[in-house]
């Protein structure tokens, strides 16, 4: 069975980004995957400021990034890039982490001004952390989507729910194909 992880890059309880992932949980396991929730939040604020990649929580992160055959990164625009958080458990991931994992980033913020956030600041460490796919990421506005107790209530504009459940259909194809294809 295919497995995923999502990883809420949001400092805030509840958050746009757990909204979003947990939205795109839902219709994964509609199609046979299952997904495991992952906050960097809830990492030991100290060692993750350390990486200290022997600390517990930091540990089973590992483990669970290393267990998933995708991950759906989500997280808000702060200063005109991805969360702090969301770097500094980044900085901690090995080099070859994403290795062989398809990848879907989804940024949220205030301003359509911020939408690069994805292919000039995201995409590029995802890169460098060997990902196996990069899909095309979405990038939605605060103003399109609303959210409460962890979950989306209403999308605000057609085109963010259309765009994101294309988005979450590429993903679970890319994931297919990669299950369906033979070991090397």
């Amino acid at each position: 069975m295919t497995h995923i992880l999502t990883l809420a890059g949001s400092p805030a309880s509840p958050s746009r980004s757990s909204a979003l992932l947990a939205y795109c949980a839902r219709l994964l396991e509609a199609d046979g995957i299952t997904a495991d929730a992952l906050a960097v939040r809830d990492l030991d604020a100290a060692d993750l400021l350390h990486a200290n990649v022997k600390g517990p929580t930091i540990q089973d992160a590992l483990v669970r990034v290393a267990a998933a055959d995708g991950i759906i990164i989500a997280t808000p625009v702060y200063k005109a890039a991805y969360t702090g958080v969301l770097k500094a458990f980044l900085d901690v991931l090995p080099g070859g982490a994403l290795a062989h994992k398809i990848v879907l980033p989804l940024v949220s913020g205030a301003s359509s001004g911020h939408a690069l956030v994805l292919d000039y600041a995201l995409k590029p460490v995802l890169a460098a952390l060997n990902a196996g796919l990069i899909l095309n990421g979405v990038y939605l506005l605060d103003s399109q989507f609303e959210h409460a107790n962890g979950a989306i209530t209403r999308f605000t504009a057609d085109d963010a729910e259309t765009r994101l459940i294309e988005s979450v259909q590429n993903f679970a194809k890319a994931l297919h194909h990669l299950a369906d294809a033979p070991e090397s």
